[in-house]
């Protein structure tokens, strides 16, 4: 059974960090590609970053770009997003999502990916 736990979610001051943490298991994790999505309160998923399987490709939203990093450790089937620089409109509840395909091509629509109901909350305010 393939489980997506995410953690490290909180409440921080804008301009602040956090680091998620998604930990896999219950499939090959190093042979697919793994994404963030986020949901704002009352909005619909958002996408956030995709990671190759390899790790060596990494996509980036536009709201997020130069502010978020996205990284995997294989040996340890986990999944992270550091997030830096935080404002308000990066509230959220924070998925990772694992690719509906086997490989290293990495699909961008988010429907591409399957994801847990948990997920982790993020709330940036002073």
């Amino acid at each position: 059974e393939v489980q997506l736990v995410e953690s490290g979610g909180g409440l921080v001051q804008p301009g602040g960090s956090l680091r998620l943490s998604c930990a896999a298991s219950g499939f090959s994790f190093s042979n697919y590609c793994m994404n963030w999505v986020r949901q704002a309160p009352g909005k619909g998923l958002e996408w956030v970053s995709i990671m190759n399987s390899g790790g060596g490709t990494r996509m980036y939203a536009d709201s997020v770009n130069g502010r978020f990093t996205i990284s995997r450790d294989n040996a340890k089937n986990a999944l992270y997003l550091q997030m830096n620089s935080l404002t308000p409109e990066d509230t959220a509840v924070y998925y990772c999502g694992k690719s509906r395909t086997w490989g290293d091509y990495c699909y961008t629509t988010i429907d591409d990916y399957s994801y847990s109901d948990q997920g982790t909350q993020v709330i940036v305010s002073s």
